[in-house]
């Protein structure tokens, strides 16, 4: 028989350091999930990325208070910050592009980067192909205002 569902949630945690306390065990506990069951199988599965990234994930919950989760990769602009070697700043000590995308460059990356990214996101991105994929990656580096050389 089949389990009948709950509901849906997503969430962004960094990989390999969800814990219960917020945001992750509140979302999850007013759900009735297994707090400390989700944190352990989540860092199970996210070990071998890079600790810290930020992993969008989709929980899905069932009535029986069982739950299946789907992590995708970190988001371009991540990676995107992390090839252009950009410098946390700011109130909360992140890296950021530009305040006016567009009239500013911040940073510059190379299209051999931009095609890494590209490889990387490639199952969480609706493109048939690398170079859709990579065009998809651009778009984002020109929303940030990160330029793309050769």
């Amino acid at each position: 028989m089949a389990k009948k569902l709950a509901g849906t949630m997503k969430l962004q945690i960094p990989a390999g350091k969800a814990n219960p306390s917020p945001p992750v065990g509140p979302a999850l506990g007013q759900r009735g999930i297994n707090i400390m069951e989700f944190c352990k199988a989540f860092n199970a599965k996210t070990q071998e990325m890079e600790p810290g990234s930020p992993c969008p994930t989709v929980i899905t919950y069932y009535q029986d208070k069982s739950f299946t989760m789907d992590i995708k990769t970190p988001p371009a602009s991540f990676y995107l910050k992390k090839a252009a070697g950009l410098k946390p700043q700011g109130k909360r000590n992140r890296p950021r592009g530009a305040e006016a995308p567009g009239r500013e460059t911040v940073a510059t990356v190379t299209t051999a980067q931009v095609r890494e990214i590209a490889e990387a996101k490639m199952r969480d991105l609706s493109a048939t192909d690398v170079e859709q994929a990579m065009k998809i990656i651009l778009g984002s580096a020109r929303s940030m205002g990160i330029e793309v050389k050769g």
